[in-house]
């Protein structure tokens, strides 16, 4: 069978960022069941809505809603939506994370333990599941969640940081890999470096997206990285570095330099006690404790990205500092003869000086300083140019960090030289704030390994490229989708989206080990490529021992045809993952950012898959597939039934989608609109939903729930901290007695606060009682207009007032509730999950998950088993039974 014209996807990511597959069909195909091919996924439309939205991800909103329309790159989006769940009305100071996490492990546990069940292969390249909208075939083969920073050495030691969900270590060259941060109070991962005495360096917060919600907790250094794990008693200094994010971590002159979200910052790399040091922040007045603290634009204010030290002399240090999407401060900074840092205004050679060009940086080095490297997104790139964020790759030849240096690289050439990403509005380095890694063969100072959306290569110094890890294999001749092979005749690439990578040695061995958005893997550093330039060598180290799945979301279904359960979540980048009760190895029936799911509780095969701004498909036989549609439009077996407001981005990046608990076949959906159908898994098309409320010009519904035709909506308009606004509405599914609950605008204490409105559970008993779970830190940590207190609140006259039930309950932003079988109320938290008994007040921790994000609970179908999906560690279940 000949590949038909593969289309791109649309990228984006909760965190954060997307891949979605898409096949276009064949043009005798019919269009009976999709007018498009993979619905929503379809990158024509995405990439054109792009180039027509030119100037993203400026942190000042401009309009009275905080939303300025120019959102070009729902990557950006996501983390956004993501963060102010957790930070509006206000800005969250310093150590709210871990006053939390002190006061959740200070709770009494339950006497239930949490099971894994996710800790297995995740096989993005499932055979069985190549219907319509699936990413099967592209190459990408076993995948687990995002990877911001690879660390390896000469001894066959691999070390993983992930963005949520810790530290892993390997002892065999990759793979077999063990949890090794379990004991922090921060899962999330900004740099990991080993220095020239083997002790590994751990840079917590991810910087990718410099959103709160990855904030962490300091650095630690683990002394014998090949035994031991990270504990909070080897953090490198004191509380300086909590709540920020690392960048990088660098070593020179007998110190350890951190470009953080607030600056730059130094320590003894000797003495590890004692304070660090702030070497510089563009604006000290917006850092916490400072005059301009509290004005929303302070978390971009002292970015810094990367510190490139002379291997010559390491007094001459060169800092790249600057906001992705571009102010005055951003540029190059070294200390002139006073000691005072001072911007590089010239003399850089073809690397730009200007503020404008100046966005996200990243340098390396060759091992013997004969060149120094570095990748540039520029600002001024990313707000005008629809194709690409990128200003190139550079390289100093003198070995001097202040060059002159000479650009070795562009988009235009990249995507000239094998690239998948050769299409107008979606070509290399569109990416690039978010997107980046540079290292240097130890080898060979001319041998370089770049990553933007793709795994890029040259072995002259930047003369030429390959494109040795294309962003999939969909476009290439190679490609085809017959289920026999894995990805056709071309060979396996690596997941896309690049964060981190590292050069190790395994029995004698060099190996390249990159980390993106599916995980890691590994090549020989001087491996081989086929005549595209694609590498013919990657092998995927997602072996199942490493689970660090992002979950938005979980569906539980029973299994007819091999009995028990089957079970399926939706995930950031990585589609929906589906685990069939007999299945040694996990599938993935669809692509892109998975985000809320319904899966029939009587048949786990009848599922609902969420898509980013409410685009729904549903399947029901599991999607499964064995890729006969490319060539007959009606074997699909997959529907695309996104309901209007996703045609007009009146919904959040990750939406609300809920089935009514008494009738599985009524579903209910809130963007601008509540939308309600009555067709099940049997529906067809997105005509089939009506609305039944309005919310408002420029409100959103942020969580929904019905039983026996009750419905309850939260939203939020304006959702971010300049003018946020909440509130809740409640009516029927037939569409009538809609009203907005009267809630305070203040959050007086006692009331629901002014913050953001995170789930509902409803007394499966008594529809009018009902629960409220609320996100973002009460008043104590957040600067805010009605920040309020309390996170769980309980009404008993169908939402009409509500009593704050938090008690003991620790600080901590609220995902999720669901009421138990026996009248107790499980809550997942942004560090775990908390019990309440029945007839109980106070609150117990259940089990000992590790510091990660709880984003939804739900129960098997027979009731006895507590599901949770995590944003970093998979998918875990506790009995019921044990939770009280």
């Amino acid at each position: 069978m000949s590949a038909p014209t593969r289309k791109r996807r649309w990228l984006t990511i909760c965190a954060i960022t997307a891949s979605a597959a898409l096949v276009a069909l064949p043009a005798s195909a019919t269009s009976g069941q999709n007018n498009s091919p993979f619905g929503a996924r379809t990158l024509d439309r995405l990439a054109a809505e792009r180039a027509d939205s030119v100037g993203v991800m400026s942190p000042k909103l401009k309009d009275e809603d905080g939303d300025d329309g120019n959102e070009a790159d729902e990557i950006a989006e996501g983390a956004d939506q993501y963060a102010e769940a957790r930070t509006s009305p206000g800005i969250v100071a310093p150590g709210a994370y871990g006053a939390a996490w002190n006061d959740l492990t200070n709770l009494p546990s339950t006497s239930g333990s949490w099971h894994n069940v996710t800790d297995l292969p995740y096989n993005s390249d499932d055979p069985r599941y190549r219907d319509i909208d699936s990413n099967s075939s592209g190459g990408s083969g076993n995948v687990t969640g995002r990877m911001a920073a690879i660390a390896a050495d000469d001894d066959g030691y691999v070390y993983a940081g992930s963005a949520g969900g810790g530290v892993w270590r390997s002892r065999s060259g990759g793979g077999h890999w063990q949890p090794i941060s379990d004991r922090l109070p921060a899962q999330s991962t900004g740099a990991l470096a080993l220095d020239g005495t083997g002790r590994l360096w751990l840079g917590t917060g991810e910087a990718t997206t410099n959103a709160d919600a990855y904030l962490g907790s300091g650095v630690y250094v683990l002394s014998h990285p090949h035994q031991g794990t990270f504990s909070t008693r080897s953090r490198v200094g004191g509380d300086e570095l909590e709540s920020t994010t690392v960048h990088q971590l660098r070593f020179g002159g007998g110190k350890v330099w951190a470009a953080t979200s607030a600056g730059v910052w130094s320590h003894s790399t000797k003495t590890l006690k004692g304070p660090w040091k702030q070497e510089f922040a563009p604006n000290p007045d917006y850092l916490p404790g400072r005059s301009k603290a509290d004005d929303p634009d302070a978390p971009y204010k002292n970015i810094a990205n990367d510190i490139a030290i002379d291997p010559k002399d390491p007094r001459k240090v060169v800092l790249a500092v600057g906001w992705r999407s571009g102010d005055d401060y951003n540029g190059f900074y070294t200390k002139g003869a006073g000691g005072t840092w001072t911007r590089i205004s010239s003399g850089l050679g073809d690397l730009p000086a200007d503020a404008d060009d100046v966005g996200n940086i990243t340098f390396a080095r060759s091992a013997d300083g004969s060149r120094y490297y570095a990748v540039d997104q520029s600002p001024e790139q990313l707000n005008t140019n629809p194709d690409s964020g990128l200003e190139g790759i550079y390289v100093s030849k003198s070995g001097s960090p202040t060059g002159p240096w000479t650009k070795i690289a562009d988009y235009k050439g990249l995507a000239a030289d094998g690239s998948a990403l050769t299409t107008s509005g979606y070509m290399p380095g569109v990416q690039a704030w978010y997107n980046q890694f540079l290292t240097v063969d130890p080898a060979n100072a001319e041998h370089v390994y770049a990553g933007l959306e793709e795994v890029y290569e040259t072995k002259d110094g930047g003369s030429t490229w390959s494109t040795v890890g294309p962003y999939w294999n969909f476009t290439f001749p190679c490609w085809n989708i017959d289920p026999a092979k894995q990805t056709g005749d071309c060979h396996q690439t690596t997941h896309s989206d690049q964060h981190g990578v590292a050069i190790g040695t395994y029995h004698g061995k060099s190996f390249v080990y990159v980390g993106n958005d599916g995980g890691v893997y590994k090549r020989p550093v001087d491996g081989s490529q086929d005549a595209s330039g694609h590498a013919t060598d990657w092998t995927s180290l997602n072996d199942g021992t490493i689970d660090t799945l992002q979950y938005y979301s979980v569906g539980i279904g029973k299994d007819l045809d091999h009995g028990g359960v089957s079970v399926t979540g939706g995930l950031q980048d990585n589609g929906q993952s589906l685990l069939r009760s007999n299945d040694h190895v996990m599938g993935s029936n669809f692509g892109g950012d998975g985000g809320d799911t319904l899966t029939d509780p009587a048949n786990g095969c009848n599922i609902a898959e969420e898509y980013v701004y409410l685009s729904i498909q549903v399947t029901q036989n599991c999607a499964l597939n064995d890729g006969s549609w490319v060539a007959d439009a009606a074997k699909a077996t997959s529907y695309n039934v996104a309901p209007a407001d996703n045609a007009t981005s009146e919904a959040r990046f990750i939406a609300p989608l809920a089935a009514d608990a008494k009738n599985s076949s009524t579903w209910i959906a809130g963007g601008r609109h509540i939308w309600v159908q009555t067709h099940g898994y049997a529906i067809r098309s997105g005509s089939e939903w009506k609305s039944v409320y309005d919310l408002g010009s420029g409100r959103t519904a942020t969580a929904v729930a019905a039983s026996g035709g009750k419905v309850y909506a939260a939203w939020c308009g304006p959702c971010n901290n300049q003018g946020f606004a909440r509130g809740i509405s409640v009516g029927n599914a037939d569409g009538t007695g809609w009203h907005d609950i009267t809630l305070p605008a203040t959050g007086a204490d006692g009331t629901v606060p002014n913050r953001y409105l995170s789930g509902f559970a409803v007394d499966p008993k008594n529809a009018d009682h009902v629960y409220l779970t609320v996100n973002g830190f009460s008043r104590q940590w957040t600067e805010g207009p009605g920040a309020g207190v309390g996170h769980v609140f309980e009404s008993k006259d169908g939402g009409t007032t509500w009593e704050d039930i938090s008690k003991n309950l620790p600080d901590v932003p609220a995902d999720s509730a669901v009421v138990t079988p026996n009248g107790g109320l499980a809550v997942g938290t942004d560090l775990g999950v908390v019990y309440r008994a029945p007839g109980r007040t106070a609150w117990q921790r259940v089990g000992s998950l590790p510091a990660v994000a709880v984003l939804q609970l739900k129960l098997s179908p027979d009731g006895s088993t507590l599901y949770a999906a995590t944003h970093g560690r998979g998918i875990y279940t506790v009995k019921v039974r044990d939770c009280g």
